[in-house]
């Protein structure tokens, strides 16, 4: 990208309209000499009239391309983040889930002081022990379980979609801080035009103001003049209000703080390249981000369908138990005698009647898999009216941009004839009026039209799927 800046005042329409699409904002002088045009805007302090304030950040000034406006608010956009954490949430959610396929180990004990002790024994060796301690360790290992296995199979799927619900929020974050940026430059070009447009338009009150001193046109010239100029003046004072929630648009979908500034900046020649996109290409639904999101949550569906079908099937587990029994008649002695047990098996339960719970989870399971499937249908009909939308908006207003090209070309010429004939006597400043009011829509009507191109191309990629980040 050239370092060669342009400034906002003295860029003028016949640049756009010589084909370099050339959307020049910035405070520095053109360097002639550079092929390659990278034009920074100054975004303004608000609380300043000069639009063309440079703002500084931590002492220097900071510019930022689309692209860098981009990776910023992939970093730092609250939205973002929360997301990415959800992954994480996600894994571990999963890990809290199939911890059950690891070993369960549990130790516990029991202390027990007799307070009478009954017994028939007569043996003259019995002795009645009235303290007792029984520590004991359980180690139990899942063989077979049906939750477990929904868990195992499911894992996979969960984060599957905590990812893709986190590329959504990437991809609708790429789109609104590139709209929210096209939509600033468009703000500000608008200004450019306006100020150049308040500069000729009070020069034509000049030239009226002083013609009717001279007695050679009529009072209502000049008056006329002044009309068209306050209209102009009112029109610019507007776009400067737009500059600052426009900016504040942009800031918070950045996730940029609030109180800090920086200046944006953008390659003419990247823009000029980037306005076209092939529109020959196929619609694949399957790489809508939102129909990939759908076929997870349809397979997690079918796994949950899997689980009530096979909830019958007992829960299988190996289990292993040590204890150790300590007696005694008095507590200074418990731990001199002890007696050990221990024994392994196997455990398993078999639901016979839950009140049809499982019948009943099974056929609500089955009928949330139906309306998946019709969410489905619904879908695709939303993204091909998407993207139908977005293409005819994208050729309409292509097609339009090259017209309106050639239309602020032609009102520039009419003005400047029929500002010549009008210093001659040969026309009446109606004219000059007309003229003037035709230049003015149809720059306006270029820039805005511009823009939206951009703004319908990223439509366009967007309902096709193809919007990286």
């Amino acid at each position: 990208m050239s370092n060669i800046f342009f400034n906002i005042g003295n860029i003028r329409i016949p640049l756009l309209i010589a084909g370099l699409f050339c959307y020049s904002f910035g405070s520095y002088a053109q360097n002639n000499n550079s092929k390659s045009v990278a034009t920074p805007v100054a975004v303004p302090d608000t609380s300043k009239t000069n639009l063309l304030l440079p703002v500084t950040v931590n002492g220097s000034s900071q510019y930022l391309t689309l692209q860098q406006c981009i990776d910023y608010a992939l970093q730092h956009q609250p939205g973002v983040n929360i997301a990415l954490i959800n992954i994480n949430v996600a894994k571990t959610t999963n890990a809290i889930n199939l911890a059950g396929l690891l070993p369960q180990v549990n130790s516990s004990g029991n202390l027990i002081h007799n307070i009478q002790v009954a017994s028939t024994v007569t043996s003259a060796n019995y002795v009645p022990y009235t303290n007792t301690f029984i520590p004991g360790v359980a180690v139990s290992q899942a063989i077979f379980n049906p939750s477990l296995l929904y868990a195992y199979k499911s894992a996979p799927l969960y984060v599957k979609q905590a990812q893709q619900v986190t590329d959504s929020t990437k991809i609708f974050l790429v789109d609104a801080v590139s709209k929210s940026f096209y939509n600033l430059l468009l703000t500000l070009e608008q200004i450019n035009v306006l100020k150049g447009d308040t500069a000729e338009f009070g020069k034509s009150l000049r030239d009226a103001y002083h013609q009717y001193k001279g007695g050679i046109v009529d009072e209502t010239d000049y008056e006329q003049a002044q009309i068209t100029l306050n209209n102009t003046i009112a029109q610019l004072k507007q776009a400067n209000e737009n500059v600052a929630p426009q900016y504040a648009t942009l800031k918070q979908f950045m996730g940029f703080p609030p109180e800090q500034q920086f200046n944006v900046v953008f390659d003419t020649l990247q823009m000029m390249k980037s306005i076209h996109i092939d529109t020959t290409q196929q619609l694949q639904y399957e790489k809508r981000i939102e129909y990939q999101l759908l076929n997870t949550n349809k397979n997690l569906q079918s796994q949950l369908v899997d689980y009530y079908r096979y909830s019958w099937l007992p829960t299988l587990s190996g289990i292993y138990s040590y204890n150790r029994t300590f007696k005694s008649t008095t507590f200074g002695t418990l731990f001199e005698t002890s007696f050990p047990s221990s024994y392994v098996g196997l455990s398993f339960t078999i639901p016979i009647f839950t009140g049809f719970s499982r019948i009943n989870n099974l056929h609500r399971a089955k009928l949330q898999q139906q309306i998946l499937n019709w969410s489905q249908t619904d879908l695709k009909s939303q993204i091909y009216t998407q993207y139908a939308t977005a293409l005819a908006n994208y050729k309409s207003n292509y097609y339009n941009l090259q017209l309106l090209q050639k239309n602020v070309a032609l009102s520039r010429r009419v003005y400047f004839v029929v500002e010549l004939q009008y210093k001659q006597g040969i026309v009446p400043y109606l004219n000059v009026i007309t003229a003037q009011a035709n230049l003015i829509t149809s720059e306006i009507n270029y820039i805005n039209t511009l823009f939206q191109v951009l703004s319908y191309k990223i439509d366009l990629e967007k309902a096709m799927g193809n919007i990286s980040y």
